[in-house]
């Protein structure tokens, strides 16, 4: 039997530079735990803490039009980068439906406006004839991917990631490629998960794009919100194994 709490858990996987598992009051930054202590601010708040959580008994209710970000100067260690990067986003959520049904970003450095693109975890990409999947957008270019009009680089599940219920959604990369899970296992789907990519990871450099939840910067203003119950993000600095990241999904198995 494993007597680690449910954070304590999270806590001991090699790679963890930051855990947020936003049990904090409204108004509040919401500070993670883990090598880095990074403080998350609200954006467009007060974001409501929600009686229904993962990692206690509490969530964040990101409403339409709400996030979270840092400073990317801030938050160095999340600036993820170069040749040789390799990461994984992680994320505990429960979806609410809206009207709204374009993109929705759970977290990384993702600026299209400037073209300042780096890692993102995405839900509902709609590229590729996708819908409501799990997808890791990545770029070794910070613009659109050469030939298109926006970035088509990312891995994209198989599976519509349904709304409310409780589902643990992940991507890695580890510089050949990109893969996206649901529920710790790879979501398979040809062609797109896993996603062959061996560009790496572009540098924004000093005024690149700061670590948003919840939204990014697209066509000069935030959007591609997320509307939800946020229970916990985790940031690793390498490409965690499915094994591992089945491990991680047992925290929400009996709460779905």
């Amino acid at each position: 039997m494993n007597r680690l709490s449910k954070t304590e858990r999270i806590l001991s996987v090699p790679g963890l530079l930051a855990f947020w598992d936003f049990r904090e009051e409204a108004g509040a930054d919401r500070v993670s735990q883990g090598r880095c202590e990074y403080r998350l601010e609200e954006r467009n708040g007060p974001i409501e803490r929600a009686a229904d959580g993962v990692f206690g008994p509490y969530a964040a209710y990101l409403r339409f039009g709400q996030w979270f970000r840092i400073p990317r100067g801030r938050c160095p260690a999340l600036n993820l980068h170069g040749p040789q990067a390799q990461l994984t986003v992680a994320a505990w959520v429960k979806r609410e439906a809206v009207a709204y049904d374009g993109c929705e970003a759970v977290a990384g450095f993702w600026d299209e406006t400037r073209r300042k693109r780096q890692y993102c975890l995405f839900l509902n990409l709609k590229i590729w004839n996708s819908s409501q999947q799990v997808c890791g957008h990545v770029s070794s270019v910070g613009g659109p991917t050469p030939g298109y009009m926006y970035c088509m680089d990312a891995s994209i599940g198989g599976t519509p990631v349904p709304f409310g219920e409780w589902r643990f959604v992940a991507f890695t990369y580890d510089g050949k490629a990109a893969r996206s899970y649901l529920d710790g296992r790879l979501d398979e789907r040809d062609t797109f998960n896993p996603y062959p990519y061996d560009g790496g990871i572009f540098d924004g450099g000093e005024d690149g794009a700061d670590f948003t939840v919840g939204a990014v910067d697209r066509s000069g203003e935030p959007g591609n919100f997320y509307t939800g119950l946020l229970g916990g993000l985790a940031v690793f600095d390498r490409a965690l194994s499915e094994a591992d990241l089945r491990r991680m999904a047992e925290v929400t198995a009996h709460i779905r």
